[in-house]
């Protein structure tokens, strides 16, 4: 990550988050506000989604909160209206839900998208945009590490969407010059992300079983993945909003990469938990996995002078031991 305090350049730009509640959301809000940002959080603090208002537990005072939906145009251009800089977070994130509910993923990673950038058009046409997309958006990798010109396949539903909300900024980018950058990420862990179920990541509900006493199922395990600390890639965004030209996309990678039966017995030493079950894909889940994969993100580093400093067994250690206080919090 680079040296470079984000103090000056942060201090008193005022910023929105849509998603701002959730893991990731809250963790860059956290990182703008303690830079003297004057940040706005916007959340629909769906149940179901990863927000949580624990996750802005200490920043109260420093962060204005809005309840609210990115599905509601009107909302949205009041809340960029005067905004330096816009971290578009909100995403319907579970495959398997987009596959189950196809027309609410549309609206939310496509229709709300474009809400947004027609929003920032009109009311605030000098923002600057970072919009996080996902790595899913590649598919099943013809090669490995996945660099940006890599073919685009999208397995599922949700990858088609967030695919859709990624050439709306892109084209509000390129033909009225909002200044959008994107960000596909990778796995990303840590603190405050859901653990309730795999809803947001596997990795969570593996943490919260394991905390709780239960044993974890493992699909497969071969699969090699990078997994990006949430400090991490909440600095990895923040960086995109001031890299020039805008209109680029951006991969955000993670530590070395890790099977998925190594991340498992971390997890289980690490937590003290029961050992965890193996089993098969099941049918409707294995059409839409990618197997291996893991980022190229020299372009960003080359760009922000930005590179991971979290190694898993770090992260995951960090993650567990946040859990071990809080996991009634997020149950």
């Amino acid at each position: 990550m680079s040296e470079t305090p984000l103090a000056p350049r942060w201090n008193g730009r005022r910023v929105a988050i849509t998603g701002g509640a959730g893991f990731i959301g809250a963790t860059v809000g956290r990182q703008l506000a303690d830079a003297g940002a004057q940040v706005v959080v916007f959340d629909n603090f769906n149940p179901l989604g990863g927000a949580n208002r624990f996750n802005l537990e200490g920043y109260e005072s420093r962060l204005r909160v809005i309840e609210g939906d990115v599905r509601d145009a009107a909302a949205i251009a009041a809340l960029v209206e005067g905004q330096d800089v816009l971290f578009n977070l909100a995403a319907q994130t579970s495959h398997k839900d987009s596959m189950d509910d196809p027309h609410t993923d549309l609206e939310i990673n496509a229709l709300a998208q474009l809400n947004i950038v027609q929003a920032c058009r009109k009311a605030a046409p000098d923002i600057r945009i970072v919009y996080a997309s996902t790595r899913q958006l590649y598919g099943k990798a013809d090669y490995l590490p996945v660099d940006e010109k890599h073919a685009l396949r999208p397995p599922d539903v949700n990858g088609v969407n967030k695919l859709a909300g990624e050439n709306y900024h892109l084209l509000y980018d390129r033909v009225y010059g909002l200044k959008a950058n994107v960000a596909r990420l990778t796995n990303t862990y840590g603190p405050r992300m859901r653990v309730a179920d795999a809803r947001q990541m596997f990795l969570g509900a593996w943490i919260g079983a394991a905390l709780s006493g239960a044993s974890f199922e493992v699909w497969g395990g071969e699969q090699k993945r990078d997994l990006s600390f949430v400090s991490d890639a909440a600095a990895a965004l923040i960086a995109l909003a001031d890299i020039a030209p805008s209109g680029q996309v951006f991969n955000i990678g993670g530590a070395t990469p890790i099977s998925l039966l190594e991340l498992a017995d971390m997890v289980v030493e690490l937590s003290g938990g029961p050992a965890y079950v193996r089993k098969e894909f099941p049918a409707e889940r294995r059409a839409i996995d990618i197997g291996d994969y893991y980022a190229d993100d020299t372009a960003l580093r080359r760009a922000a002078g930005w590179a991971p400093c979290t190694e898993v067994r770090d992260g995951l250690a960090q993650t567990i031991a946040f859990y071990r206080d809080n996991l009634a919090r997020y149950r």
